[in-house]
């Protein structure tokens, strides 16, 4: 939270005016203080979570039962099961080396096969920034401009990022950022859907506010949902968009720490954003990958328990896995590193596994290469955020280092 206490301050006034409800004036206030930050006059709906905003943005798409979407496999859930709450079908595709995000080659390839194969073209294409890395949109926006199929970013964890000087989601139809407590700014819960007008925007708050029409009584004509950001959450954003630009540097100075102290570590990378100039990266996650030859203390004992607790932020595991291995999994010497930093008191995790991968997506269509699977087993994240000193990175390398064999 901000030092001079400017979220209290807000969800006081909340409290003080009884402001306690799914809109009120801190909503319009956060709302209006992100259009002034991404810019390029568009239009932004708060809502109760990121994954919202990636379903409404679908619905905003057409997206319909028996539809295509075209979503990058590298990625979290939440950027494809809103497609299957619409009774669509995602269609995967992997990433390109340099930012782990959707190759947009590949992309091209999947919509000449979907059309060829379904006849009908895809309703949407979903690229995802990474661990707050810029997508290629350039290229992806001319592939999607060929087929005259709208783009729904999902930024959900580049809020801040950008791409030749203009912030990501506003390059796309519609843009999703994200609120959760683990992202660049918090409102505890919570997400937004940038619109490109006020025609869009107004259709968008009639889906958030369960579609009630105009009448002195509810009448409803579609179906809508209850996806406002309460006033609670939005008095949090507001006093967070006051500092968002301290999180953005802090981001981007760990992660030079971590190039610089891990240069030269025989087996350890860290994976960094392409230095052509148009890519500007929050690094909401700093991410190293390992060579699959590097030996870690303790590798034999990966995998040799199953997980019981939380892992990488999680609420804590509900149901019990009958195995600690699955056919996709990351490589033992990661697994041992994870290990040894959680022993060390440092909180690592896995990168996403990819979405072809997962076992509730065994029948959807994918398009691959290889690329997402690769860092899948050898790709590691690290500690970045806010209360993250230069003293912990170093003792995080220290404890990278003293993990090595």
């Amino acid at each position: 939270m901000s030092e001079t206490g400017m979220e209290q301050k807000y969800i006081q006034e909340a409290f003080d005016t009884n402001w306690v409800v799914p809109l009120g004036p801190n909503v319009n206030g956060f709302e209006k203080d992100l259009e002034a930050f991404v810019g390029q006059d568009k239009r932004v709906v708060a809502l109760s979570s990121g994954t919202a905003a990636v379903h409404l943005g679908l619905i905003a798409c057409g997206v319909k039962p028996g539809d295509e979407v075209l979503v990058q496999s590298f990625t979290f859930c939440a950027s494809s099961h809103p497609i299957t709450y619409l009774g669509a079908t995602p269609v995967f595709v992997d990433s390109e080396a340099q930012t782990w995000n959707m190759d947009p080659d590949l992309l091209e390839e999947a919509i000449r096969d979907r059309i060829a194969k379904t006849g009908r073209t895809p309703k949407a294409i979903v690229p995802v920034a990474l661990y707050g890395m810029p997508y290629q949109i350039d290229r992806i926006m001319s592939v999607a401009d060929k087929y005259g199929i709208p783009v729904l970013e999902d930024a959900a964890e580049g809020f801040g990022s950008r791409f030749n000087g203009q912030v990501l989601g506003t390059f796309g139809k519609y843009g999703v950022l994200s609120f959760n407590g683990n992202k660049m700014i918090t409102t505890s819960g919570g997400g937004a859907l940038v619109c490109p007008d006020e025609e869009t925007w107004r259709e968008i708050m009639m889906y958030a506010t369960q579609y009630r029409e105009s009448y002195p009584y509810y009448q409803h004509e579609k179906i809508g949902f209850n996806y406002r950001m309460s006033n609670i959450c939005a008095g949090i954003g507001r006093g967070q968009m006051t500092i968002v630009e301290d999180h953005i540097a802090h981001h981007k100075h760990v992660q030079k720490l971590y190039e610089e102290l891990l240069a030269g570590v025989p087996g350890v990378s860290v994976h960094s954003q392409p230095a052509t100039g148009e890519y500007d990266a929050n690094y909401w996650l700093c991410t190293i990958t390992l060579d699959e030859n590097l030996k870690v203390k303790g590798q034999e004992n990966a995998y040799k328990t199953l997980v019981k607790g939380a892992v990488g932020g999680a609420a804590g595991v509900i149901h019990m896995a009958e195995s600690a291995h699955t056919d996709c999994e990351p490589n033992a010497n990661v697994e041992a590193l994870r290990m040894a930093l959680d022993t060390a008191g440092v909180e690592a995790r896995p990168v996403w596994k990819p979405m072809h991968r997962q076992p509730v997506y065994k029948n959807a269509p994918a398009y691959v290469n290889g690329i997402s699977e690769s860092m899948f087993k050898v790709g590691m994240c690290l500690p970045a955020g806010p209360y993250v000193t230069d003293e912990d990175i170093q003792y995080i390398v220290d404890v990278i280092k003293d993990s090595l064999e």
